[in-house]
Parts: structure tokens; sequence; C-alpha cells
């Protein structure tokens, strides 16, 4: 949802300014003509006005791009999610995993698998929270190799089981009412 926005801010920012262009992608665009300095200071004022930002250092770009193709395959992806993800990545951005892996790494302070793991871990507490799924369910959903190995990493990543995350947020939601 929030890519389908921010893809919309900047196209119609594009179009108030008069521009023409070919791809508007997350963390990519593609514009017709040549922008003046003056052009590119307005187009980065309007979009810090639609909170987003201009992105001018190539290496944050891809960092961005490896963020939102997780993010996409997570939170997005109704399939099954039934790749490596290294693979995938390295597939949609058309570069060396290794490479990527150790650019993330290095200006994020993170892993690309620890951050699949927090954002696999988010959707998780989503998937139980809205009840739609049993635990089994949402382990072959998520492609965890078993349920066991989908509670070590919820328990590891939460300090709870699964079923007490589920059990805690049941009560919470029950006093709300």
């Amino acid at each position: 949802m929030l890519s389908t926005r921010c893809k919309l801010a900047v196209r119609e920012e594009l179009k108030k300014m008069g521009l023409h262009f070919v791809v508007v992608d997350l963390g990519e665009v593609d514009i017709m003509e040549e922008l003046s300095a003056e052009q590119l200071g307005e187009l980065k004022i309007a979009l810090l006005r639609s909170g987003l930002e201009l992105m001018d250092d190539k290496r944050a770009v891809l960092i961005e791009k490896i963020k939102s193709t997780i993010i996409e395959m997570v939170y997005h992806s109704d399939e099954v999610i039934k790749k490596n993800f290294s693979e995938f990545i390295s597939k949609k951005l058309n570069q060396d995993y290794t490479f990527l892996a150790n650019l993330f790494s290095e200006v994020q302070g993170t892993t690309i698998e620890q951050f699949i793991i927090s954002h696999k871990i988010e959707r998780i507490k989503e998937l139980i929270i809205f009840d739609e799924l049993n635990i089994t369910e949402i382990a072959w959903k998520m492609n965890y190799s078993s349920v066991a190995h989908l509670s070590n990493q919820f328990k590891k990543v939460t300090g709870l089981s699964p079923s007490h995350f589920k059990q805690k947020n049941d009560v919470r939601t029950n006093t709300k009412l």
C-alpha cells in the first residue's frame, strides 16, 4: 500500500511540473527531459512536502530497492514464499547477491537475513492477529520448514511463542470491547 502511494505521489509531482516520465518505481524514476538544477531543487522540495526524499546516492537507491523487494515479497505477495530470498533478490535487482548482502550490511548495520526475519515476524504477527490462518498454514505461507522452526524464530525475536502472543492479543482485544 505504501509503495503504491509513494509512486502515485511522485507521478503527481512530476505531472505538476510538466515532466514526462517513462518509469516511476520505488527508488527509480526515468524522466524523459534533462532536469535543470532549478527543476531538480523544485522536485526535491515537492517530494519532501509529500514526505518523500529524492535520493541521488546510487548506494542508497540500491538499499531501498533491496528493502522494497523484501517487503513486497513478505507483505504483498499472495503467492506462497517458496523461493530462496537470496536468489529472488539477486534476480529481481539483477545484481550479485554477495555484493548486495555486503552493501546492505555495510550501510544498514544489519544483514539482509536479519531484515527479512524481522519483517517475516511482523507479518506473522499480523496473520496471527487477523486469525484467518492457523499456525501450520502460516508456517507454510511464510516458507518455514516446520511449525517448530517458525515457533523457535518467533520466540527468539519476540520472546513469546506464537500461541502465547495470540493469547495476549486476544486478552487485549477482549478488554477493549
